[in-house]
């Protein structure tokens, strides 16, 4: 009979393999994500009467769906994606239903549109389906394992056909339903639902490695190289402080991002420097996923529109740190004195974005410096700046958990970076291709 490798989402299966490993679902999970899980294809019996320990058996990676998501977002999984592949799906199953009708058959349906699938997909939590085992397969049986779902108009429904049923359960039957999209689509859209949202996502690899049909080596977690993104700043602060902010903040998806070495100084400072480096990968063609990360002053603004002449590939992407509400009215002091100013897209480098409040200073203000004639604005910096970057870099989950270091504003950064992330990667799915549901399987 062989042995089975599964991904499954509160016991139901997404996609699976047997004796091999097929698809590797690594990038979905983290280290601290592998456990043991009990599993059906074990005979615990026979582990208690051999005295044999069952844990190599059941080494598996776990993980709720709800923190599933991020990571599937960052590899191009997000709803919207989803929606485009499930139209694809659609429009290429009415095509080729119409190209076998012939004329007196009955006319084939129209197929659900996207927004009452997802209403369909999700109106159920997972764990609610029945799965008993039915084992006939007489018309009683049938209907006992289409459940709930019996007295739906599921014929349209992309792929489904009424006298193909493989399934023995009413759960099993509704993965069977959803079965025509990609395997982290299905992830994706299941997420939408409140219920399924503590719902245990399972890839199990012990039974296959102990069977040896597989190397523990093959199952190793986080994003592989390809599916990174390398985050290019203009100096060495803003890698210091966003991987110090990604690790404290998003340590779910912070293996998704890599930032150039500086530990020898920056190889590319400043933001002229920056702006030749994006020229430069983009005349070479690499095919790495690449965002350029400018600051929110003048300097930051005048790079970005400069390298907004030059057409990048798909997977690169410029943006500037996010203008807020925070900066509108912030302390400025020039020739005129101190007054309260828009430092947005004129002074607010990364270190405006820590807390301002900490480390004993007077209260927190740019000095303007030179004149940005081409923008017609002045740039300006932050007093104490590497005094703010020293206290953050002191913060710890632990300081941060009792709320004494603010970080909203951090958090707004992290948000923009990892929806930007997110878009490129889902630009690199061509949906046109989508292929269909056997590849999955």
């Amino acid at each position: 009979m062989g042995t089975e490798i599964r991904l499954d989402v509160a016991d139901m299966w997404v996609t699976y393999s047997k004796n091999h490993r097929g698809m590797d679902h690594g990038s979905i999970f983290q280290e601290g994500d592998r456990k043991p899980v009990k599993s059906d294809q074990l005979d615990y019996d026979w582990h208690e009467n051999e005295g044999e320990d069952p844990t190599p058996s059941e080494m598996a990676f776990t993980r709720p769906l709800k923190d599933v998501v991020p990571r599937l977002e960052l590899l191009g999984f997000n709803l919207d994606r989803v929606r485009r592949e499930y139209d694809a799906v659609a429009e290429n199953w009415l095509e080729e239903k119409r190209a076998y009708t012939n004329d007196g058959d009955e006319p084939v349906p129209e197929l659900m549109p996207f927004a009452e699938f997802l209403a369909f997909a999700t109106e159920h939590p997972i764990e609610n389906l029945d799965d008993t085992f039915i084992s006939g397969t007489d018309e009683a049986s049938e209907e006992t394992i289409k459940g709930r779902f019996g007295g739906m108009p599921l014929e349209q429904l992309p792929h489904y056909e009424s006298y193909d049923i493989n399934a023995y359960s009413e759960r099993s039957f509704f993965g069977e339903l959803v079965r025509f999209l990609h395997p982290y689509s299905i992830l994706r859209l299941l997420a939408e639902a409140k219920g399924n949202e503590d719902a245990p996502v399972v890839w199990q690899y012990g039974p296959l490695v102990e069977n040896g049909y597989a190397a523990a080596r093959e199952f190793v977690p986080h994003a592989r190289r390809t599916e990174t993104f390398l985050i290019a700043t203009e100096g060495s602060s803003d890698v210091h402080i966003l991987k110090h902010a990604l690790a404290l903040l998003r340590p779910a998806v912070s293996d998704f991002f890599r930032f150039i070495d500086v530990s020898e100084g920056h190889p590319f400072s400043g933001t002229g420097n920056l702006v030749k480096f994006a020229e430069g990968l983009a005349k070479i063609d690499v095919q790495n996923q690449v965002v350029f990360l400018f600051d929110n002053d003048a300097e930051g603004l005048d790079a970005h529109q400069k390298l907004s002449t030059i057409t990048l590939p798909a997977n690169m992407r410029r943006i500037m740190l996010p203008e807020l509400d925070a900066f509108r009215a912030f302390p400025a002091e020039g020739p005129e004195g101190l007054h309260r100013s828009d430092i947005n897209r004129r002074a607010a480098a990364i270190e405006c974005y820590l807390d301002l409040e900490v480390g004993g200073h007077p209260p927190a203000k740019v000095l303007w410096t030179n004149y940005k004639k081409g923008l017609g604005i002045y740039q300006g910096a932050l007093e104490f700046k590497e005094s703010y970057i020293k206290e953050f870099l002191k913060q710890t989950p632990e300081t941060l958990g009792d709320g004494s270091y603010k970080v909203h504003k951090l958090e707004a950064v992290l948000d923009l970076l990892i929806a930007e992330c997110t878009a490129m990667a889902v630009d690199q799915w061509d949906t046109a291709e989508v292929e269909l549901r056997d590849v999955y399987r």
